[in-house]
């Protein structure tokens, strides 16, 4: 060994984030019967389909020096004081939440809270969350976050919206509701056939025209208006309410439910969210108890479990929007949790009398502001406002905009040549005193004092808020930071994330969200910018979207990608638009048909309708492929109105079909397009690119295979990329220019480019990967899989296989069984895992009954036998109770997960406490305790209760 042989740094990231080692490798591919990983995954994917040669990336960089290359980008933007507004509004994050829950692997790592007993922490945080959105906006259901402010808009118009086959098909939209947000409803109702008339609501005369009318409140440019009158005449018409308002105005100003909204919506950011060039941040949206069943996204509600605690679960969850499929109004199956709790934990942490200072702090300098301009000369359009002023300047706003940004802040230009300033939470009287001098030019205020000394509500009275909030207990009790680091830590303890044992859930992709990757998040530059700040302030930014657009291009194939669409969801629905759009440019807009194979995800046909397009489905063969004789009948079926075929590749059963060029080939030369769900890509990277293979467009899940964290169910991006053909029509954006396609469709996120700040994670991950780490971790995957069929399959078998008996990345376990031997259920065998230390696989999807097992890349060989000898052990619990060792209704396996209560109390079992939980020798050293017991699911649907829970019951919330 050679000193000399050192002096080059020789640390490479790809050995940080796959698990396995060489040594292990070794032992892995020698079960599974290949000697090396690419003999492996040359039998895995058809020859047709696999990339020649080696992907066009830079060369991998360690940490040090990628972190550094980052560095230099954010560097190249400008942090100027944001005045913008627009919904968005700069804020502190208090250091104990930042700290502790954005920047702690024990909150962003966790996936949905499907497994209830697992996830309670994240789950009383989401109903702190929901029970700040009940409070602020007087309506009695809320969910637990939705994309972006925007996209809620439009989900309060699908809401509203009966069916296609209603007598009204006319939505109002009031002018002074957000640009962006305008644009999402059009966007939305283009692809439902709803007709939007934007305008003056106190010009409409007749309501009953309209199933619903959108309204703001204060409006874009800040008013606030007494809506009651116009709401008591839309009660008599039938026509719906819906309201997006400002979070922050309505500590202040009285609830919309309290005068009559049916649906309020708006953007949580101003609670201690990051601006982060537009996300993510947690939309929220309240609505009547009538439509519960019809809000999008999730709700949390209270159950109770089987020691009768209460028990906070996902409410309604077999009632998900996406499990309706194509008779869903909502393909929205995630939400910003992570973002969701901490401007609930902002909440927790402030209080209400601590949020009505800020509050009134924010109005207060506004009306000083206010009324210093008044003493200036200058005029307001608005004598009723909350923190938004419209200052008339006779058409030389960009004179007075380009005095501003030479002093730092940014203010809005409308058309017709005013300002706009919006004032925060970061504002300050120095700040104030900074602006007016500003506006003053060079003159004195000499009232300055006297303005200080006088200033007064400028509230409409009408509209002072009356209705009390945030009474709970919760809201009361963690204002220090001590207190505040408790609950937060309190709650993270019941909580089983991926800093603690790996969560196989398959489909899902719960790999390394690794520390080089998350640390830029955190830094200013990405954070504190708003996102219609000039292009010429952003350009680190646009270097980084640059290079994310190349690199994802050249790994998937296509010839463009579009980084809007800020979650999977979103992906596929962008991605239909632009085949629609794409379609109408020649002259074909009868091509609306849409098929899909019955084993797609619940938000395929759910976006399919979104569009516009009749969904068809697709039967699959007894291997889980895609019945090409099916598949060509449908064709010829709907010949001439083809618009696409929805395909997931790998499939969703976990296998690479080797007629997918086949299937591609058939779509074109029936004169449609191929999208392909882009969820399972990571079984693709380095390997094959859908470009090359037929698909037109995919979206790729960037919270998945490129490494954003899933953050208990959110954030995300699902950018999609596109044939040079549908390049044109990639989404725009109306507030800022040069974004998308020259033809492309209007804006379906509500930034131009997303949750642009996690753009950073990917970037990093890629740039640290390189093609050959790219590579070496979609092997693994493949490999790990393969490793866990080959431990398992004596025990529960494999339900599908590719070529040579191999699977992709992930594997379908059939459990029906154990249940026809021992009568336990698929759930039973989840929640025992629980007791092991283990999240559960996702259970009955795509196949009642079984489990989807997807090991990812990240994790060891240890850990990969750590959770075979769990599945082991549970069929040997399985056995006793078929052979009537154990009874049938009390067993470990009915009766999990086991509690630390339950175990140190009263012991009523014919099993023994420690089989029950300690049943494997990991758990004596390292236990995870269940803060429930199994959760009735029943008992929560029937009776739904969506807010904090008593404070009597022994538990924080």
């Amino acid at each position: 060994m050679k000193i000399a042989d050192f002096l080059e740094n020789q640390e490479a990231f790809v050995n940080r984030h796959v698990g396995v080692d060489t040594t292990d490798e070794k032992a892995m591919l020698k079960q599974v019967g290949y000697s090396t990983l690419a003999d492996l995954s040359n039998a895995a994917i058809p020859s047709s389909i696999r990339l020649k040669g080696n992907l066009d990336l830079p060369a991998p960089a360690s940490e040090t020096d990628a972190t550094a290359q980052l560095k230099g980008y954010a560097d190249q933007n400008t942090v100027r004081r944001s005045l913008l507004g627009m919904g968005y509004q700069d804020c502190r994050v208090p250091g104990v939440i930042q700290r502790n829950i954005l920047e702690n692997p024990g909150w962003y790592t966790q996936y949905t809270p499907y497994q209830a007993e697992i996830a309670q922490g994240r789950l009383e945080a989401l109903l702190n969350f929901q029970t700040v959105v009940i409070d602020l906006t007087g309506l009695p259901v809320a969910n637990a976050s939705l994309l972006d402010e925007a996209t809620a808009a439009a989900e309060a118009m699908a809401l509203c919206w009966p069916s296609k086959t209603a007598e009204r098909s006319k939505y109002f939209v009031s002018e002074r509701c957000h640009p962006q947000v305008i644009e999402l409803v059009k966007t939305r109702a283009w692809g439902l056939g709803i007709e939007i008339e934007v305008g003056k609501e106190g010009q409409v005369s007749a309501w009953g025209a309209y199933f619903g009318v959108l309204l703001s409140y204060p409006t874009t440019d800040g008013e606030v208006i007494d809506y009651r009158p116009l709401t008591e005449k839309c009660k008599a018409a039938g026509t719906l309410v819906c309201v997006a308002a400002d979070l922050m105005s309505l500590l202040l100003l009285e609830a919309p439910g309290a005068w009559g909204a049916d649906v309020v919506f708006g953007n949580s950011q101003s609670f201690g969210v990051p601006l982060g060039f537009g996300g993510p941040h947690a939309a929220f949206f309240a609505t009547k108890k009538d439509f519960e069943r019809r809000i999008p996204g999730r709700l949390v509600g209270l159950s109770k479990d089987r020691e009768g605690r209460p028990a906070a679960r996902l409410a309604l969850q077999t009632r998900e929007q996406h499990i309706r499929r194509e008779k869903a109004t909502s393909n929205i199956c995630t939400a910003q949790v992570l973002l969701a709790i901490m401007s609930g934990m902002f909440a927790v942490y402030h209080g209400p009398e601590g949020l009505k200072k800020i509050a009134t702090r924010v109005h207060g300098l506004t009306a000083l502001l206010a009324d210093t301009l008044k003493s200036l000369g200058f005029t307001l359009r608005s004598e009723g406002f909350f923190n938004t002023l419209r200052v008339t300047t006779n058409g030389k706003a960009e004179v007075w905009r380009k005095k501003f940004e030479d002093r730092g802040f940014l203010v809005r230009t409308y058309e017709n040549g005013d300002l706009g300033l919006t004032l925060d939470e970061t504002s300050t009287l120095g700040e104030v005193e900074q602006l007016a001098a500003v506006f003053a030019d060079g003159k004195a205020i000499s009232r300055w004092n006297d303005l200080k000394r006088n200033v007064a509500s400028r509230l409409p009275q009408s509209l002072v808020r009356q209705t009390p909030f945030l009474t709970h207990p919760i809201f009361h009790k963690h204002h220090s930071e001590t207190e505040m680091l408790r609950y937060i830590r309190t709650l993270e303890s019941r909580d089983l994330s991926l800093a603690f044992s790996m969560i196989p859930l398959g489909s899902c992709t719960m790999k390394l969200n690794a520390s080089a990757e998350m640390y830029p998040v955190s830094w200013p530059e990405w954070n504190g910018i708003h996102p219609f700040a000039p292009h010429g302030d952003t350009a680190g930014y646009h270097k980084m979207f640059n290079d994310l657009e190349k690199w994802l291009s050249e790994i998937t194939g296509f010839a463009a990608v579009s980084l809007q669409p800020n979650s999977g969801a979103q992906g596929e629905y962008a991605g239909l638009l632009v085949i629609r759009k794409y379609f109408e440019s020649k002259g074909q807009a009868n091509r609306n048909v849409c098929l899909i194979p019955k084993s797609a995800h619940g938000t395929n046909p759910a976006s399919a309708a979104m569009a516009g397009m009749k969904v068809v489905a697709v039967e699959c063969d007894d291997q889980g492929n895609v019945e090409l004789g099916d598949l060509k009948k449908k064709i010829a079926a709907n010949a001439g109105n083809l618009a696409a075929l929805m395909v997931t590749y790998p499939s969703t059963h976990g296998v690479f079909e080797t007629e997918i060029k086949t299937i591609c080939a058939l779509i074109h030369e029936a004169g449609g397009q191929v999208y392909l769900d882009g969820a399972n890509l990571n079984a693709q990277v380095g390997l094959c690119r859908p470009g090359d293979y037929g698909a037109d467009v995919c979206h790729l899940n960037l919270h998945k295979t490129f490494c954003i964290p899933h953050g208990g169910g959110g954030p995300g991006m699902g950018p999609i990329g596109v044939g040079s053909h549908l390049a044109p029509f990639l989404p725009t954006h109306s507030v800022v220019s040069n974004v998308g396609g020259k033809q492309g469709v209007s804006a379906v996120s509500a930034a131009p480019w997303g949750s642009a700040s996690i753009l950073v994670i990917p970037w990093m991950y890629i740039r640290m990967m390189g093609d050959a780490g790219l590579r070496r971790a979609t092997e693994v995957a493949i490999l790990n899989a393969n490793y866990i069929v080959k431990r398992l399959e004596k025990y529960y078998p494999v339900l599908f296989r590719g070529p040579n008996g191999l699977v992709a990345h992930e594997c379908i376990l059939d459990l029906r069984d154990i249940k026809k031997q021992a009568g336990v259920e698929v759930e039973d065998v989840a929640k025992r895992l629980i007791d092991y230390g283990f999240h559960a696989p996702t259970i009955s999807w795509p196949v009642a009954g079984t489990m989807m097992v997807e090991p990812t890349e990240s994790e060891s060989k240890e850990e990969l036998d750590r959770f075979c000898d769990a599945m082991i052990a549970i069929h040997a619990e399985a056995n006793r109770i078929a052979k009537n060792e154990w009874n049938r209704e009390d067993n470990p396996l009915k009766m999990a997960p086991h509690t630390a209560t339950e175990v140190a109390g009263e012991w009523k079992h014919n099993y023994s406490r420690e089989l029950a939980a300690f049943p494997a020798p990991w758990t004596k050293v390292r236990k995870f305790w269940p803060a429930v017991a199994r959760v009735d699911n029943v008992y929560g649907d029937r009776n739904l209760f969506c807010t904090c829970a008593p404070m009597d019951d022994g538990s924080e919330a």
